[in-house]
């Protein structure tokens, strides 16, 4: 053991606080069934109560960690407890053919009252370097990392980190622009808060829910495609201001036959992960809207599709079935986008912070900033530059992980509802 606990209860010297109050027992080797429950069971011969309990295996290897400390009702002789209990977990190690590390501590002060954060990885692969660079900034802005756990090895690799003693929005600051660099994408968000109650998800829909820039398969048919992508990225760049580019850019599109929107809305590519994504959160209960700068015509039967909650996107006019150049109503811009994710969070008498925003565009940046946790996927530099986290590779999913949604449970939820997973690759 780390100190004799016999010289440390002698030690009348020494604060009452620093006297020995916690026992860590860790146990590696082998996994094999029972282990948890022979060492449960010889601790529970001992006046002694779990404190936290931690237990991990990986390619077949096991390592359990128990903190244990005095019963409440224990008066007298806790440090003699503590050697006891230490002495019988070195004993069932043995009886296992473990390793064992056992080491008394100071009572806990609990060093969770900075908050417990938690910092999601996601890489496309994770690399050693990547690991490294994270970890040596989360140390840097004085975080400690007191758990890792792996939350999906396909189509990416996830972890996630228990840190504390960092702030939450330096440390978040620190990461995101760390990541870049490292070839990774980072989240972090306060522990203790996902999981309870509804969630909210709101999504933009060209270039995050599908791939394509709706105006740009209509314009096709107009022959002014070209004029059209060009003036689009101006606006998503932030050039341009977002209505009076759709403005101009609907105004190309007269004349058009309304026919074309249902061709259109059959060649529209999902983003690999859509499905998965929505189909999940759905599964586990969450709210799902998406709020569009495109057109409801093929908004709106697209969220019918996937059982969207909530839609809104910008009306074409249609007069003798064709398109008239214009738009019907307020057109949705920057500002319309973050007052529809307020107000289908208040339909769903859902709290701002526990919603999420998903966008590429300059356009999105109002939902992004408002919303509980705004993630930029595969967006402008000036949009990721100013989210709360980014998501770089080419799949909607791993927002999942983003949320603390392990990959177990996506397979789960695709099992209830009868649907094929696809199968990992061997690794």
């Amino acid at each position: 053991m780390a100190n004799a606990p016999d010289d440390l209860a002698r030690d009348v010297a020494l604060d009452p606080d620093d006297l020995p109050r916690t026992l860590l027992i860790t146990l590696t080797g082998p996994d094999r069934p029972g282990v948890t429950a022979s060492l449960s069971a010889a601790l529970s011969a001992h006046e002694v109560e779990v404190l936290d309990v931690e237990q991990v295996v990986i390619r077949g290897r096991l390592t359990l960690g128990i903190l244990i400390g005095p019963s409440a009702s224990l008066e007298h002789g806790a440090v003699l407890v503590l050697d006891a209990a230490g002495r019988v977990a070195s004993q069932v190690a043995g009886d296992l053919g473990m390793d064992v590390d056992v080491t008394l501590g100071a009572a806990e002060h609990d060093a969770r009252r900075r908050g417990t954060l938690l910092v999601t990885v996601i890489g496309h692969p994770l690399l050693p370097a990547a690991l490294s660079g994270l970890t040596r900034r989360i140390s840097e802005q004085g975080g400690n990392i007191e758990r890792i756990v792996r939350t999906a090895s396909y189509p990416v690799t996830a972890v996630e980190l228990t840190v504390t003693g960092a702030d939450l929005t330096a440390l978040r600051h620190a990461l995101t622009q760390t990541s870049a660099s490292l070839g990774i994408d980072v989240a972090v968000q306060r522990a203790g808060l996902r999981g309870r109650g509804t969630y909210l998800v709101v999504m933009d829909v060209d270039s995050t829910l599908i791939q394509d820039e709706v105006i740009e398969l209509i314009a096709r048919h107009a022959g002014c495609e070209d004029e059209v992508r060009e003036i689009t990225e101006r606006a998503m760049r932030g050039e341009l201001d977002f209505a009076a580019s759709l403005h101009e850019r609907v105004a190309l599109l007269a004349g058009i036959e309304e026919s074309v929107l249902d061709v259109v809305r059959r060649d529209v590519r999902m983003t690999p992960g859509a499905r998965t994504l929505v189909r999940t959160l759905k599964r586990l209960g969450f709210r799902v809207a998406v709020v569009s700068g495109g057109f409801s015509a093929v908004v709106q039967p697209l969220a019918d599709e996937l059982g969207i909650d909530h839609a809104r996107a910008n009306v074409l006019e249609i007069v003798d079935g064709r398109l008239t150049g214009r738009v019907v109503g307020d057109v949705i811009d920057r500002a319309a986008k973050a007052t529809a994710l307020q107000e289908f969070a208040a339909l769903d008498n859902i709290p701002l912070d526990r919603t999420i925003a998903i966008g590429d565009g300059a356009n999105d940046l109002d939902m992004l900033s408002i919303a509980g946790l705004g993630i930029a996927f595969n967006a402008k530099p000036v949009v990721r530059a100013q989210a709360d986290t980014g998501i770089t590779v080419p799949f909607l999913d791993p927002v999942l992980y983003l949320l603390g949604i392990t990959r177990e449970e996506i397979e789960q939820a695709d099992a209830e509802a009868g649907v094929a997973t696809p199968s990992p690759p061997v690794r």
